[in-house]
């Protein structure tokens, strides 16, 4: 498993019963997790003083019952980098901390290529990657459909003193996107997708990652440049493969550029019980 153990604003307190203890910064909260189906081992004082809890309803999504006033929107940091934490309706805060573990290795990978790298960030969201690139040098191409984090991803570029890098944000659909870039002859050294396991595009189209991962990444591989430097593709999927992502990097990257593959889980620490929370998987192509 990779796992995000360098955060200092972040921190995964315990797990049971359905949900997790996480400290933001100062704010503690309590959020469900389908993966957690363990009890609680002890409800310790920390839980009682969660300043919110978010509550699944039966009927789908959720709301949350908040303990105590908590600000708009607050910051905290990951290295150099700072974003914006808010909680939203549906249960999530605007950032995936485990992603640290990729925002680490992508700003490696970058520092040591010793020559510009243009970065294309698809299904993007608040811009956690999108930042971590920006400030390791990268020109970067940051695509989501939806407006309202696209804006969000500009705030936290703009929160890391980060504005003046080169980074374009589109919002668009961004199968619509990378055809457009096909079209154009646009041609990028590195693509980072975190697709959702469903979803419908603007004009009623159906995504299913089952069914459209393989010839999206096979299309998304023909916008590479001659000498590309990585390919990352995260889900969030329940019951996908480690294996099954590797195959499809090794069919489609691979095949053209030869390179190496690295999968895996991806996870968080828990600080109570020292297990780990898994919080998706990651698949990684890399130039050698």
């Amino acid at each position: 498993m990779f796992y995000a153990s360098d955060w200092k604003d972040y921190e995964l307190i315990d797990t049971g019963d359905g949900d997790k203890l996480e400290r933001w910064g100062d704010v503690v909260l309590r959020r469900p997790d389908p993966q957690i189906i363990w009890p609680i081992r002890k409800e310790t004082a920390a839980w009682k003083q969660a300043a919110a809890h978010y509550h699944r309803s039966s009927s789908g999504g959720g709301q949350w019952e908040m303990k105590r006033e908590l600000p708009e929107r607050w910051v905290i940091g990951y290295d150099k980098l700072s974003f914006y934490i808010k909680p939203t309706g549906f249960k999530h805060t605007g950032l995936f901390p485990e992603q640290a573990v990729n925002w680490r290795w992508m700003m490696d990978k970058i520092a040591a290529a010793g020559r510009p790298i243009k970065v294309l960030n698809l299904f993007a969201y608040t811009g956690g990657a999108s930042v971590a690139c920006a400030s390791a040098g990268a020109e970067v191409c940051h695509v989501d459909a939806s407006k309202g984090v696209v804006q969000w991803a500009k705030e936290n570029l703009q929160l890391s003193g980060l504005g003046e890098r080169p980074v374009r944000f589109i919002t668009d659909d961004v199968f619509k996107f990378v055809h457009r870039e096909q079209r154009r002859g646009s041609k990028y050294d590195a693509i980072i997708m975190d697709p959702p396991s469903y979803g419908r595009g603007p004009g009623g189209e159906t995504w299913k990652l089952e069914t459209n991962l393989y010839p999206f990444v096979e299309f998304c591989a023909g916008i590479l440049s001659d000498n590309p430097l990585f390919f990352l593709i995260n889900s969030y999927t329940t019951g996908l493969s480690p294996t099954v992502m590797h195959n499809i990097l090794a069919m489609t990257v691979a095949r053209k550029y030869g390179g190496t593959i690295t999968c895996g889980e991806i996870g968080l620490p828990i600080t109570s019980s020292g297990l780990f929370l898994p919080a998706g998987i990651l698949s990684r192509w890399e130039s050698k």
